[in-house]
């Protein structure tokens, strides 16, 4: 598959029409037809459903849009490193989830954006197994793991900060009044958690023997949004502290666990990889914050 046909196909995706997408690209109609064509022989699949109006995708296509974007995104982001190479710019692109650590490594990114305005800071939000995969397809500089994790394929940095688990409920709730909270405490009532602890079965060691009693109404990979259900459903969410905006802490509070629970912060870039100048600096000045 060629560069450039991934970036006709996707402008074909964008427009829902090959007569728009053609126009836009300043290539023929037929011209552009034939490459579509070309690359459906190529992959021995259909991409397109051809309608009257507008084109649909295919799972083929919907399959291809998606690992084409990261192709075409990765093939940009190379060359304007490249074209940079001779001062500081390019694209400094992190992916991580939700963390009071996260306020170090923004500090840095910022710090780096004013000291060179040429630079362009993406902040990717997802689990670790998504910033994972991002990371090994190279659509990603640096990611941002919360938790332990298997670290031997990745150069890493762990910060100081570390995240402690605890709920987050409304300030009525009758577990407000309590210090701490305990598993016999949320037994119950409906408890909301993060996709990525429920995954891992985080708190299995923590539930003991109560785990299989507890009632999980749902689960969550954003906070924000988790937050907004706790507040309207009266549930308990299981989640970082710091986490709370000042909005939510005058309607929502929150308390640690006991036994306490804590994760480390670690981040992670891929080894054997030649970083670009700007992923040097980030690495350099991330450092210097730990030292100093």
């Amino acid at each position: 598959m060629e560069l450039r046909v991934l970036r006709y196909f996707l402008a074909v995706v964008q427009e829902k029409n090959i007569t728009k997408a053609a126009d836009k690209l300043l290539i023929s109609q037929p011209a552009l037809s034939k490459q579509l064509s070309d690359l459906e022989n190529e992959l021995g699949a259909q991409l397109f459903i051809r309608g009257h109006r507008q084109i649909t995708l295919t799972s083929e296509g919907e399959y291809l849009r998606s690992k084409a974007s990261e192709i075409v995104d990765l093939a940009d982001k190379t060359t304007a490193n490249i074209l940079t190479d001779q001062v500081i710019g390019g694209d400094l692109t992190i992916g991580a989830g939700e963390s009071v650590g996260m306020k170090r490594i923004i500090d840095v990114m910022g710090s780096i954006n004013q000291d060179y305005p040429d630079v362009k800071v993406h902040l990717i939000s997802g689990d670790a197994n998504e910033m994972e995969s991002k990371l090994n397809s190279g659509t990603l500089d640096f990611a941002v793991f919360m938790g332990e994790r298997d670290l031997s394929n990745f150069n890493y940095l762990q910060i100081p900060e570390i995240d402690q688990w605890g709920v987050i409920m409304r300030q009525d709730a009758l577990l407000a009044t309590k210090e701490f909270v305990t598993p016999k405490d949320l037994l119950g009532l409906p408890i909301l958690i993060s996709s990525q602890a429920k995954t891992n079965n985080s708190f299995d060691n923590w539930w003991g023997n109560l785990g299989p009693k507890m009632n999980i109404m749902g689960t969550f990979t954003l906070s924000f949004n988790a937050e907004l259900l706790v507040e309207s459903s009266h549930s308990y969410m299981l989640t970082f502290d710091h986490l709370l905006s000042d909005n939510d802490s005058k309607v929502l509070t929150f308390r640690p666990l006991k036994p306490k629970i804590t994760e480390p912060i670690t981040v992670v870039w891929k080894k054997n990889t030649v970083l670009s100048k700007v992923d040097q600096l980030f690495v350099k000045r991330l450092r210097a914050s730990l030292n100093g």
